[in-house]
C-alpha cells in the first residue's frame, strides 16, 4: 500500500517537472503562485 502511494507520488512529480521543461521553469512557477497567493490575501484585508 505505502509502496503504490509512492509510487503515484513519484509519477505526479515527474509529470509536474516535465511540465516546466526545467527546475529553474518550476521555481518561476512556485513564485508565480506565491505572487497570486499575495494580491488575494491583499484584497481580502481591504
Amino acid at each position: 500500500m505505502k509502496k503504490s502511494i509512492a509510487l503515484t507520488l513519484l509519477a505526479a512529480f515527474v509529470m509536474v517537472l516535465a511540465g516546466c521543461n526545467t527546475v529553474h521553469g518550476f521555481g518561476q512557477d512556485v513564485a508565480k503562485v506565491g505572487d497570486k497567493m499575495q494580491e488575494s490575501s491583499k484584497k481580502a484585508a481591504e
